[in-house]
């Protein structure tokens, strides 16, 4: 291997096409089982590599030197061969750092909870204590000389200021965990999760529901890269890298989720987008009746609504983790709140928002077969809708203007 990145398990791993677009270079990914990681330091087949857990700190016995960063934080995310010598870099502290400050979180004089005590946690105190925080507490599952237990973080700090999530927890796969609670910090303003698959984690979700800021890892992922591109082949790039190469790797990776009544136009809408977008398309509906082997007519029949919600809630969490799809759904599926979760998780969610006397019954759809029953579900849906939603689009007009709307849309969203 000449470059690559090192860690287990690296499912998760984005790293192989940030580093070949700020580098320029082939990247591995080197899923290295904790029985061979002794064998492949001593060995020093490579030139440059990218560290990520559980090795930050198992590693630093390995190296002859180490950069004052890495040497003040006590871990390293990057290293170099010079001619057999290894040298250890932690460019995790610049990636944390031009995150924070590209959000603009404020961490002066706040007082932050930084939950983990790993590698990551490392950098992350450091770069807080630079920026002034008032205070910092380490959160772990044992409390120890340096950190409290999360039941301590309960009962005696719920005055905490911005809480960062510096664990692996909520990362895919296992993408319906949380480090925590939130409910009960009432001065929470802030909420930074270094995990960056999924998109947006459940902490996040949480955090927005409580109208906090949240901040999730994707940047930091590509900040700190791009500093270990520099480190690895002694070149400079630009803040801009960090941007463009972010939204490249977000557009890939995100998938664009239509909701909105029946007949508001999104699965018209979505296939057009799909197309133009070149991203394969998702019909939730298509994908109950492909399931079920029934058309949802008979579903509802034979079973009755529980039983389509159950079937509809499956097909979420069939394509929930899915990649870069245009994925329209059901007009009920916002009824269940851990549908929305799951679909913002790697999704970005539409609303089709069209005026109910545009909107049409149908005798073959259950819940609307006439002016009344479409009227309700107008009222009874639309707040929730509202709640959902990550933009919403109004369609009373033609279909050219409203793809041409949300094209405009999506597009001022690569400048924010």
């Amino acid at each position: 291997m000449k470059r690559g990145l090192i860690g287990y398990p690296l499912g998760h791993s984005y790293s192989k096409p940030i580093h070949e677009k700020l580098g320029g270079y082939p990247f591995e990914i080197v899923e290295l089982h904790p029985d061979n990681f002794d064998s492949f330091m001593k060995e020093k087949n490579f030139v440059s590599i990218n560290v990520t857990i559980p090795y930050k700190q198992q590693i630093i016995p390995y190296l002859d030197e180490l950069d004052e960063k890495a040497k003040k934080i006590g871990a390293v995310n990057t290293v170099i061969n010079q001619d057999g010598k290894l040298i250890g870099y932690n460019t995790d502290y610049y990636g944390f750092w031009w995150m924070l400050n590209h959000h603009k979180v404020m961490i002066e004089n706040k007082k932050v909870a930084i939950l983990g005590n790993g590698g990551a946690t490392q950098a992350v105190k450091v770069v807080i204590e630079d920026m002034g925080a008032k205070e910092i507490i380490i959160v772990s599952r044992k409390s120890s000389d340096e950190s409290i237990s999360y039941e301590e973080l309960y009962k005696q700090h719920n005055d905490i200021e911005v809480l960062i999530n510096a664990t692996p927890v909520g990362m895919s796969p296992k993408h319906d965990a949380s480090p925590i609670e939130l409910e009960n910090f009432k001065h929470l303003e802030s909420v930074v999760d270094i995990v960056y698959n999924p998109l947006r984690t459940k902490l996040m979700i949480d955090a927005e529901k409580l109208n906090l800021q949240t901040v999730g890892g994707l940047e930091m992922l590509v900040a700190q890269a791009k500093q270990a591109v520099e480190i690895f082949v002694d070149k400079t790039l630009s803040d801009q890298d960090i941007e463009n190469v972010h939204h490249m790797i977000k557009s890939k990776k995100e998938n664009l989720v239509f909701i909105g009544m029946p007949s508001s136009g999104k699965t018209t809408i979505a296939k057009i987008l799909s197309e133009e977008l070149d991203l394969p398309f998702v019909d939730l509906d298509e994908e109950i009746v492909r399931k079920s082997g029934k058309t949802i007519k008979e579903i509802f029949a034979e079973s009755g609504e529980d039983k389509f919600r159950e079937i509809e809630a499956e097909c979420v969490l069939d394509h929930c983790m899915d990649e870069g799809r245009v994925i329209s759904c059901g007009g009920g599926v916002i009824k269940n709140s851990k549908n929305i979760e799951h679909l913002k998780k790697k999704g970005y969610l539409i609303w089709i928002d069209r005026d109910l006397e545009f909107l049409k019954s149908d005798q073959n759809r259950p819940l609307c077969k006439d002016d009344e029953t479409m009227k309700r579900l107008y009222l009874e849906r639309y707040p929730i809708y509202k709640e959902a939603a990550d933009c919403r689009i109004e369609n009373n007009n033609s279909v050219e203007e409203i793809v041409n709307k949300i094209r405009t849309h999506l597009e001022s969203r690569k400048t924010k």
